[in-house]
């Protein structure tokens, strides 16, 4: 992975919410994620200056799609660089699309949404500095 590339981890958290009666087909789990772009200064160093933090990216639209293909939601992010999003157990992908002051489109992440998962997907996108 190029170091200069961002990487944006969106830490996904799950957590069950079935009704009273419903059947476990009916689930639905809660996925919280943070949107982040990278690099900020021209020269990375080690160990890391905390100047030189990624920054939360507000406005950053993610799509979902299910294992079909087919779009079951769409998120945007947050002034925070923070999204929440609801969904089923099943295997999808999270499709970052473009940002406007970024370079390119970061590629799709496959999530896997089940009961009792912790998922911690990695999406990267460029800024551009050097």
């Amino acid at each position: 992975m190029n170091r200069y590339r961002l990487t944006i981890a969106v830490a996904v958290v799950l957590a069950a919410c079935t009704p009273a009666g419903a059947t476990p087909a009916a689930a639905t789990y809660e996925l919280s994620g943070h949107v982040l772009a990278g690099p900020v200064c021209p020269v990375v160093r080690q160990p890391p200056d905390p100047s030189c933090a990624d920054r939360p990216v507000s406005g950053a639209s993610l799509v979902i799609r299910d294992s079909s293909g087919a779009e079951v939601q769409r998120v945007t992010s947050n002034a925070a660089g923070r999204f929440t999003l609801r969904l089923a157990a099943g295997l999808y992908s999270l499709v970052p699309q473009p940002v406007s002051g970024l370079m390119g489109t970061a590629p799709p992440v496959a999530l896997t949404v089940q009961p009792g998962a912790l998922v911690e997907p990695v999406v990267t996108y460029d800024t551009g500095i050097r």
